[in-house]
């Protein structure tokens, strides 16, 4: 990569005429000019669904096919990745391996920055080999100014071993020509702060990332409706919020259905299927196998199996 390229044009780079009397402000006026650009994000993000379907569609395929998603990035844009893939196990009950987040210098860069990490392009391969990279799998880079040198050498790899690859940046157009599946570029404009990308443009990965792990995870039959079915009762909310969903689908009051739910080992569509069908949990999870997985034809067709009421 030309280190000397020069960034300055990028739109994240160029100063704000919104706020460029920022520290002249009052802190209720501060706040409306971060509020009103906040608003900005929503509509850019908007304008590129059509390229959010296509990953969502990739990754899909590939999830089907014994592949998985690969988020990596520098700095915020690597905290957002590990943060999304660390979300879909408990909310979807999704195995560990099936989204996974890299950040250049590991998990210390967590937590504090690793100054120079996303400047150290052969660390890419090495991570991504380290997780079990293979062909089929799906890299989704993040890099707000499209340039991290991080980000970049992982896409190239990832073309290399024949991987599908994404490019998810915050500006109109990446400045160093790259060949992906998918490039979605969000014109968020200008920062607040100048230069700052944890701000609007991590508002905009965020969103993304949301978006596309969460239409997979509907898309493998992970929620019914907009309940969350698939959802791992790890901890006291969740049971709480399992029984709920258990009682809504089944008409069971809440005693009977906190006891299923454990019947169920915790898992609320196993549980859900038990009471349906009167079976046990052996025969909900065939019945839910039988529909890979999805609930909603189990719940349209109870005349279907032989342990129905």
């Amino acid at each position: 990569m030309n280190k000397s390229i020069d960034r300055g044009i990028l739109s994240t780079e160029q100063q704000n005429v919104r706020s460029m009397d920022l520290d002249t402000r009052s802190v209720s006026e501060v706040l409306q000019v971060i509020n009103e650009e906040d608003k900005i994000v929503a509509e850019a993000v908007g304008r590129l669904l059509p390229e959010i379907r296509k990953v969502v569609r990739m990754t899909v395929e590939s999830i089907k096919n014994s592949g998985r998603i690969f988020y990596i990035g520098a700095g915020t844009s690597g905290r957002l990745g590990v943060l999304d893939a660390a979300e879909c196990p408990p909310t979807f009950s999704a195995p560990p391996e099936m989204f996974n987040g890299i950040i250049a210098g590991g998990e210390d860069a967590l937590r504090r920055s690793i100054e120079g990490a996303e400047d150290i392009p052969e660390n890419a391969v090495a991570d991504l080999n380290n997780a079990g990279i293979k062909k089929g799998d799906i890299i989704i880079g993040i890099a707000s100014s499209s340039t991290t040198q991080y980000v970049i050498r992982a896409l190239e790899y990832g073309k290399e071993i024949g991987c599908k690859t994404v490019f998810l940046i915050c500006n109109p157009s990446p400045l160093i020509p790259i060949e992906v599946d998918v490039l979605i570029a969000i014109d968020v404009g200008q920062e607040v702060i100048t230069g700052s990308t944890r701000m609007k443009s991590g508002t905009a990965t965020k969103m993304v990332l949301n978006m596309i792990s969460t239409a997979t995870m509907v898309q493998l039959g992970k929620v019914y409706g907009n309940l969350m079915v698939d959802l791992k009762a790890v901890n006291e909310k969740l049971v709480d919020r399992g029984t709920r969903i258990i009682m809504k689908l089944t008409s069971i009051d809440r005693e009977s259905a906190k006891k299923l739910l454990f019947q169920a080992n915790k898992e609320v569509k196993t549980a859900v299927v038990m009471c349906l069908k009167n079976c046990d949990f052996n025969r909900a999870k065939e019945i839910l196998a039988e529909h890979n997985g999805f609930l909603r034809p189990v719940i349209e067709n109870l005349e279907e199996h032989s342990c129905a009421n």
